[in-house]
Parts: structure tokens; C-alpha cells; sequence
């Protein structure tokens, strides 16, 4: 945790960049507060800080209605901890305790549920069930104020056990009723319509949206996903049903969030739904603390004021990421689009009502596992690799959620037939959200690095550039613009 004299400063500087970074409670009011809350700030004595929303109200304090800091980004910092901490913030992020319990969060973290509630409060002042708890209100605050369901609905659907669990959760961190939250809904979140779910993802400004849409949309798989008229859409394949996203930047590009409409089966798999996309765009990244490492180097110096604020994109399905980079082992992005294309088309589920360009879901691992891999229309070893990954997958042999450890998923994805280095640093890069996954043998970054006159090889120059070489790759692949021939081509398939 930073030390006090230096949040105050930020505080009194209102620096939006550590939004979700910390919280401020204020003591003479009972508020906590995001450090860029308008509001006059108060003397240093009457200030406390929090690491976390949950910890600011285990606390004892409630929400600011003024800066609504259950809102802010994430915390840049659990993209890049790969410890027992960043992996279960990750997974409670994405409605794991709501789904599968305390028992179940720590299960996949590897601890005890006793461990585990040690662990997150020395490290984050919150037990999982508080920050669970947070979780809920936040998601019960967004389904009042953009929906019309019943109270009860919402209270279900945010995870809450009981209406009276429910009411009280609400109360104590929005010091309002349910009904009184609803009474503030947002002009903009009228604009949805029915059954449509209309969020704002805030992020730390800058961010590169219009290459990010380049990005996606030159990958995007047919069917599955589309950018058109500068929106991205795209099925997800959720815990409880599917669901249809729709992103796009709001008219006013000074304004720090993006604009989600969620068409949801299941209006439970809300919180899923809103951390997958997060993910997807990079929305918790912080470009500032990226820029300060990779811009001192002379090279990527000049790449990172071309683009100040391009993000490293993740994605939005882990096992539909893994298996598209199966696919583009040795083709060129066009051809690995074509290949998933008609995998979706033949295999994957059509949604009950087409969305426009959206027609089926992706294929799940199970569904690609259960294929004779004489019957894809592909190499034969890239179709035995495609269908031995698909049943790890399916097994849970390999897992790509988001408490896995990133070095044990290495080492099992290696020990498949048919999966090399390349493939599984794009998977660690992408599925996993590491930050400092590095792909030396990629045809894109060698290209790119002699362009620009580099001799030094990829290895020795990556060096100085942790721990953000995921974000030093997606420079240099920008860097070339369209023109890479094959970005998913691996230099000594296996």
C-alpha cells in the first residue's frame, strides 16, 4: 500500500489514473470516496486508505454518490499478480463465489477456504466473501439503474442469497433503498432497449480505441464476432446460457469509458459477462506505469508516443482463444479466420435470433473434442493438435480460467502433441492476461524489430522491457500496421 502523505497528494490532485488503485474513506462523513472525487478534500487526519471497495466498507463506510467509486477501473495490479492473491481478485471479478461458493473460489486458487480468507485480508484488507459482496452491489447498483426487473430479480441476479441479504447490502453501501437507487437512474441508461443491459466501463485515459477495433475486426471470426461502423460485437459463451455484447466509444472522446449493451440468456451471468469484456479491451491496464518502463527504452520510445494509449487485448473466451491460436499455427490471420469461421458454422451453437452479422456461438472444447480429426478440413497434425488441446480443455486437464497459474499452464501446454512455444505464449499472452508473455519466434516482431535496425536478438532486447513485453509485442505488431504477413506463424513447430 502506498504510504498516506503520498495519497494525499494524489487526492489532493484529483488524478483520475488512480481510480480503483485506492480508495479515500472520510471519517466525518462515513463516505469512501475514488481519489478524483470532486468534493472538496478534507485535512489529512480525517483521511483512510483502502486498497479495496470491500475493505473501505468492511469499514464501515458507504458509497459517495457524487464519484459512485465502486465504478472506477480495476486495479492495474491484479493483471499483473500471478500470486494466490491476483489470481482469486480475478476470479471473484468474474462471479466465481456466486457461482461456486467460498469452497469453490479456493479450490481453484489451491488454499484452504481458511488460507484464502488469511491471505486476501493481510493482502487486500477484505475477506473473499466482503469482496464478493462488493461485487454484488455493484452489479445490483447497474441492474436497478439500467433495467426494469422486478426487485427480486435483481436481487437474485446479483448473487444475493435472500431479499433481506439483499435490501441490507444495498443500504449499507449506497445508504439508499433498492428503490431509492432505482429512483436515480441515469438518462443514459434509459437509452437501452428492453432486455438490453447498457453499461459504462471506465478505464485510465488514453486509450487507443480505433486500433483496437483494427485488431479484433482483422481476427474477427465470422458469425461469432463483427466490427461494423465502429462497434464491436461479438457471442459469449457464459456460465449459465449465452449472451450478445456490443461495444463501442461514446460520441464524447473526452469522456474515460466505453459503452456495453448485454443481451444476456441468463441475466445471472452479468458480472461474467461485464469482466470478460473488460478483459477483452485491457480496460484495467495502466498506461502510465507501462509508458514509464518501455518508454525509456530509445526504440519503443517513439512507438509509445505514436500510440500513448494502445492496450494488449485479451479475450473474451479462453478456451475459444486457445484453440483459434491452434488454428493459426503456420497461416496467416486470414486463413486462421477462415478456419474458425466455418468451425462455428458446422460445430457451434446458433443463436435463437440472429444479431445482425452474429449468428452462433463458437464450438465449446467438448464439441471439438468429440470430432475425428480426419473430418477438418486441415493438416492432419494441426487437426490432431486442435482436437487433443479441445479435450484437455474439456477435462480440465488444462485450465485457462482466470485463477489458473500461469508457469503450471505453460508446462501442460506444452506436454500436449501439436502445441510449441509460440502457440502457448500467445495463450499466456491472451487467455491469461499476462502482461510479460513475450514472443520471440513470431514472425511480426522480428519484422518489425528490423525495420527499425535492431540487431540485438529478441531475447537479449526483451530484457529490459519487463515487465511489460506483452505490451512491447503489441507495439511492435502496430508498428507494421496491416502489413505482417503472418502474426500467428511459429518459427520451429512442434
Amino acid at each position: 500500500m502506498m504510504n498516506a502523505e503520498l495519497c494525499y497528494r494524489i487526492v489532493q490532485s484529483r488524478d483520475r489514473r488512480y481510480d480503483g488503485v485506492f480508495y479515500v474513506g472520510v471519517a466525518s462523513t462515513g463516505i469512501y470516496c475514488r481519489p478524483s472525487c470532486p468534493a472538496r478534500t478534507p485535512a489529512p487526519a480525517q483521511l483512510r486508505f483502502y486498497k479495496t471497495a470491500a475493505a473501505a466498507q468492511a469499514a464501515g463506510y458507504r458509497a459517495c454518490k457524487r464519484c459512485r467509486p465502486d465504478a472506477t477501473p480495476g486495479s492495474p495490479e491484479w493483471n499483473a499478480r500471478a500470486d494466490a492473491a491476483g489470481r482469486a481478485m480475478r476470479l471473484i471479478l468474474d462471479g466465481v463465489v456466486d457461482r461456486e461458493g467460498i469452497e469453490g473460489l479456493a479450490r481453484r486458487v489451491g488454499y484452504s477456504p481458511r488460507q484464502l480468507h488469511r491471505v486476501l485480508l493481510g493482502e487486500l484488507g477484505a475477506g473473499p466473501l466482503s469482496l464478493a459482496r462488493a461485487q454484488r452491489a455493484h452489479t445490483a447498483r447497474v441492474l436497478l439503474q439500467t433495467t426494469s426487473l422486478p426487485m427480486a430479480q435483481v436481487a437474485f441476479a446479483a448473487g444475493f442469497s435472500s431479499i433481506r441479504q439483499f435490501n441490507a447490502t444495498v443500504h449499507s453501501v449506497f445508504a439508499q433503498t433498492p428503490t431509492g437507487l432505482r429512483q436515480r437512474r441515469e438518462r443514459w441508461a434509459e437509452a437501452g432497449a428492453e432486455g438490453i443491459v447498457r453499461q459504462r466501463l471506465a478505464y485510465r485515459p488514453p486509450l487507443d480505441f480505433d486500433h483496437a477495433l483494427g485488431f479484433l475486426g482483422e481476427r474477427a471470426v465470422p458469425g461469432v464476432e463483427a466490427v461494423e461502423d465502429g462497434v464491436y460485437m461479438r457471442v459469449l459463451h457464459l456460465p449459465h446460457g449465452l449472451g450478445v455484447a456490443k461495444v463501442r466509444r461514446p460520441a464524447g472522446r473526452e469522456a474515460a469509458y466505453l459503452s456495453c449493451d448485454l443481451q444476456l440468456d441468463d441475466i445471472r451471468d452479468l458480472p461474467a459477462a461485464t469482466e470478460r469484456i473488460r478483459r477483452l479491451f485491457d480496460l484495467d491496464a495502466d498506461p502510465q506505469g507501462i509508458g514509464e518502463t518501455l518508454g525509456r527504452d530509445p526504440m519503443l520510445g517513439e512507438l509509445l508516443r505514436v500510440r500513448p494509449g494502445l492496450r494488449a487485448l485479451g479475450a473474451a473466451d479462453g478456451h475459444e482463444m486457445a484453440m483459434r491460436a491452434v488454428l493459426g499455427q503456420q497461416v496467416s490471420v486470414k486463413g486462421a479466420r477462415t478456419l474458425a469461421g466455418h468451425l462455428a458454422r458446422m460445430y457451434g451453437e446458433p443463436l435463437a435470433q440472429p444479431q445482425g452479422p452474429l449468428t452462433h456461438a463458437f464450438p465449446t472444447a467438448a464439441r471439438i473434442a468429440a470430432l475425428d480429426p480426419a473430418s477438418l478440413a486441415m493438416p492432419r497434425a494441426r487437426a490432431s493438435a486442435l482436437v487433443g488441446l479441445a479435450a484437455a480443455l474439456a477435462r480440465g486437464t488444462v485450465r485457462l480460467d482466470q485463477g489458473s497459474d500461469r508457469d503450471d499452464v505453460t508446462r501442460q501446454l506444452l506436454a500436449l502433441r501439436g502445441v510449441g512455444p509460440w502457440t502457448t505464449a500467445y495463450i499466456r499472452m491472451r487467455d491469461l492476461g499476462d502482461p510479460d508473455a513475450f514472443l520471440p519466434s513470431d514472425l511480426g516482431v522480428r519484422k518489425a524489430l528490423r525495420r527499425m535496425g535492431c540487431e540485438s536478438t529478441c531475447e537479449e532486447l526483451s530484457e529490459g522491457w519487463r515487465p511489460w513485453r506483452t505490451y512491447a509485442v503489441h507495439h511492435l505488431w502496430a508498428s507494421l500496421e496491416s502489413s505482417v504477413p503472418s502474426r500467428s506463424e511459429e518459427m520451429t513447430p512442434r
